[in-house]
């Protein structure tokens, strides 16, 4: 019946008749910061909502997914945290850690990508397959000849990577036959080999017709595409929203974007971990966010997610 009639307790009220002081811990990369940023955005959000709570909210950061996770992650259990929100980059690599420190009476939450069968309470992420399988559909719709298609990615090791490729290519295989994926870039999220595939991969004979970028890594992508006077030629569907893609957008030289609600993602993975510390025995369930397409005709919708974050460091209430 609470559900039913959208019922949900007050936490900070619960916190403060147990008289509890809780500390969290949102480990997260620096990189890309168009994403993570409003990540933190989200998750600082409802901290800040959390009125009358004893929280802490402690932000740990690192390079990017991949490099300095696993030391991160250390760094939170070792800050005696009452709980962890963090985004897995190479969830059987960071495995061992999750357990260990899950073993340890220390819940932890995936946020943006997920680790599956590792400890983890529970995850918030986009619905990785149906951005790729939307994104396969929107270009079964705009190329109607035999033509080209590339994916570009971070690394297929990260759940929420895979997961877009696999709804990619299932969906243009039921959808356009008459494509031909080529195979994927991994740029393993570094602006630097992203823009360096970019041009290769646009130089060769087998240059593709069309460009599927599935990580928020989109920047170095475009600015190949741009020296290359391919832009607009090329046709283009990206990930999530950034000043530099809103011209493009407007303009038509991109598609679409894919926009992934980081801000959205941060707060209920917050929201949904503090509401786990105050009743440990209610079940969590995995909760995947739909992606909002963005195009030319409704950009205007969403122009004002791009307000610069709030810095986000440290915060008690």
């Amino acid at each position: 019946m609470a559900e039913q009639l959208g019922y949900k307790p007050n936490i900070a009220a619960r916190s403060l008749k147990l008289n509890r002081n809780i500390r969290i811990a949102a480990v997260f990369p620096r990189e890309i910061a168009a994403f993570f940023d409003l990540l933190r955005r989200g998750i600082q959000d409802a901290a800040d909502e959390a009125v009358g709570m004893q929280l802490t909210l402690d932000f740990i950061d690192y390079p990017h997914l991949g490099s300095g996770d696993a030391a991160a992650l250390e760094s939170a259990a070792g800050k005696r945290c009452d709980g962890i929100l963090f985004t897995p980059g190479r969830p059987r690599e960071l495995a061992g850690i999750i357990r260990r420190i899950t073993g340890q009476g220390i819940p932890m939450l995936c946020v943006a990508s997920d680790a599956p069968d590792s400890g983890r309470i529970s995850s918030v992420t986009v619905d990785a397959y149906v951005s790729g399988a939307l994104a396969a559909e929107l270009l079964s719709h705009r190329l109607q000849t035999p033509s080209r298609v590339a994916t570009i990615t971070g690394d297929l090791a990260t759940f929420d990577h895979a997961e877009k490729l696999r709804g990619f290519a299932a969906t243009l295989a039921m959808l356009a036959p008459h494509l031909t994926l080529l195979p994927v870039v991994e740029s393993h999220e570094s602006a630097q080999d992203a823009y360096r595939q970019s041009l290769a991969l646009l130089k060769t004979r087998t240059r593709p017709d069309a460009i599927y970028i599935s990580t928020a890594n989109s920047v170095p992508v475009l600015r190949a595409l741009e020296e290359l006077k391919l832009l607009g030629r090329v046709q283009v569907i990206a990930t999530d929203l950034f000043p530099e893609l809103v011209p493009l957008l407007e303009s038509g030289k991109v598609l679409a974007t894919l926009y992934q609600r980081p801000e959205a993602q941060g707060k209920t993975a917050m929201e949904m971990l503090l509401a786990y510390l105050m009743d440990k025995n209610k079940p969590t369930k995995v909760h995947r966010f739909a992606p909002h397409i963005i195009l030319r005709s409704n950009l205007s919708l969403f122009i004002n997610r791009l307000a610069a974050p709030s810095g986000a460091s440290s915060a008690s209430h």
